[in-house]
């Protein structure tokens, strides 16, 4: 039988983020009901508020979450009712082009639920990475579900991160640049997705790790989650200061987790040569750049954009939940704040004044 909760909706461009009923439907086949336990407050889902990503409103926000399946529908084999997930947004699907090639970290139809979960008049919702976990309930294709069976009720908010933010930092390092023992990293902008970046160079081995920021109190974070040096790049060029900390050459990966014309043109130049920038900054889409043809050459190396960490799921989640449990990552560190499902707008406000690393709504279920 279908049921009804609350969850959180924006119905027009930069509309509130409001608390609404809706519908979850039962489950069809190869999708599951997740009674949500935990959702991290994204700078993506304002980008859903603010038309940014579409405007297929009203849209259901949430997607960086833990969750508990309900229900199943026909076919599931993967999770079962009890199961303690972590949603994801990549369920690949295992046919298209990219998944043919093995390249399953760039699948092009990535599997959603089918059916649409409605506001109580019937209004068919859009769910903010085919998620929608900012609610009660949530209604996902099965393969957006991690099993992670093994966490105490205390880890839920920190490991529900790795759904978006902190796998998407960590990976542009671990997965995107494939950073090597010994390499120098640079990272531009170090809120919880650059942040994240610096944990993972610290992962991988990096010996040089620098965070840049116009915050200093997110530059002492990350400074104490493993950055070696820091740059205020308000106060001092960050080309030549991240130049100066690598023997005056550049490191080899910068992350530009920012996304703006001027700091990708900053982590171009303070690369060194025949080095590797990485853009895991979602850009607003109409931002554009220009760059001497004759740079792009003559600095060699390589220029990627990473998409979600460029992760498997089903690899990488519970390979980073291990790193958690020996305590050799720190995701208790990115929970900022905790807050109620009805105090998403405020969260909004709080992360736009720079305040927190993560907000985390928290859910009974």
């Amino acid at each position: 039988m279908p049921l009804t909760v609350d969850a959180v909706v924006v119905k027009d461009k930069n509309a509130p983020a409001a608390i609404e009923q809706i519908i979850i439907p039962d489950p069809g086949p190869g999708e599951v009901v997740v009674d949500v336990l935990t959702c991290g407050v994204c700078q993506t889902d304002q980008h859903f508020q603010q038309g940014e990503v579409g405007d297929n409103f009203p849209y259901l926000l949430g997607h960086e979450a833990t969750g508990r399946v309900s229900q199943i529908g026909q076919g599931v084999t993967s999770v079962a009712v009890g199961d303690k997930v972590i949603l994801n947004w990549r369920a690949v699907c295992g046919e298209c082009r990219a998944c043919r090639k093995g390249e399953q970290k760039y699948c092009f139809d990535t599997h959603n639920a089918t059916q649409k979960m409605t506001l109580t008049d019937g209004t068919e919702l859009e769910a903010a990475l085919g998620i929608g976990a900012f609610a009660e309930k949530t209604l996902v294709a099965a393969g957006q579900c991690t099993v992670i069976d093994d966490i105490p009720e205390t880890a839920n908010a920190a490991v529900g991160l790795l759904g978006c933010g902190i796998m998407a930092g960590i990976g542009s390092v671990l997965n995107t640049a494939a950073v090597k023992r010994g390499e120098s990293v640079a990272v531009i902008g170090v809120g919880g997705v650059g942040t994240a970046a610096v944990v993972g160079a610290k992962l991988a081995g990096a010996t040089t790790i620098i965070a840049v920021d116009i915050d200093d109190r997110k530059l002492e974070q990350a400074e104490k989650l493993g950055a070696t040096h820091t740059i205020n790049s308000q106060q001092s060029d960050p080309v030549e200061a991240i130049r100066e900390h690598t023997g005056g050459f550049g490191a080899d990966v910068v992350i530009d987790a920012v996304g703006r014309p001027e700091t990708y043109r900053q982590a171009f130049y303070a690369r060194d040569l025949a080095g590797r920038v990485v853009l895991v900054g979602v850009p607003d889409p109409s931002l554009t750049i220009e760059l001497p043809m004759i740079d792009l050459f003559g600095r060699g190396g390589a220029l990627k954009s990473s998409w979600y960490g460029d992760c498997l799921p089903s690899r990488d989640f519970p390979m980073l939940v291990n790193l958690y449990q020996q305590g050799r990552l720190d995701l208790d560190a990115f929970v900022t704040e905790r807050t109620t499902l009805d105090k998403v707008q405020e969260a909004f406000d709080t992360m736009n004044r720079g305040d927190v690393l993560r907000t985390v709504v928290e859910l009974t279920a």
